[in-house]
């Protein structure tokens, strides 16, 4: 199901002396509001999600460990593409725990073409953990990353988000 390989090695802020990204792209990596409501703003209101995948699975290991979760617990794993003016910006995978997708998570189980973030950060509740980044290959290249745990209504899930180069990095 997985639409993008996890890096080998992810950095807090703290050990990004070992690798360091590229300085138009660290506003981006480090936004800590929504990535969305950035993104609507770089486009001009011209922004779409194009969902890839969306289905029940068994996190990656090291996605499992980040979440606290034991090797045989599935998690609503859901793979998406943020447009600019019809353009692939960003590549994000997000990991919802079944903990996280009950009470006032059910709304989280069936965003459709919505953005997820677009969702969260208008809830008071959201809490965001250490932002960590990682050089990633992908298809297009090297390009860079970012995840972060969050926590809806104290309920921990994870994002990341693969900043691709068609992404205007000097926009807003």
């Amino acid at each position: 199901m997985a639409v993008w390989q996890a890096p080998s090695r992810w950095y807090l802020p703290r050990h990004r002396w070992q690798r360091r990204p590229p300085p138009a792209l660290v506003s981006w990596l480090d936004e800590p509001g929504s990535l969305t409501r950035r993104l609507v703003a770089a486009a001009d209101g011209a922004f779409a999600v194009r969902v890839l995948a969306q289905g029940w699975a068994r996190p990656a290991l090291e996605e499992r460990r980040r979440l606290g979760l034991p090797a045989a617990r599935y998690a609503l794993i859901r793979e998406v593409e943020l447009l600019g003016h019809g353009t692939p910006w960003v590549r994000a995978r997000s990991v919802l725990p079944i903990s996280c997708l009950q009470g006032r998570g059910r709304c989280l189980r069936k965003l459709g073409n919505r953005s997820l973030g677009g969702l969260l950060f208008k809830d008071a509740t959201l809490r965001r953990g250490p932002i960590e980044v990682a050089p990633l290959r992908q298809a297009e290249g090297l390009v860079w990353a970012r995840r972060s745990r969050l926590y809806f209504h104290g309920r921990p899930l994870l994002v990341a988000e693969c900043f691709l180069p068609a992404l205007p990095v000097h926009k807003v």
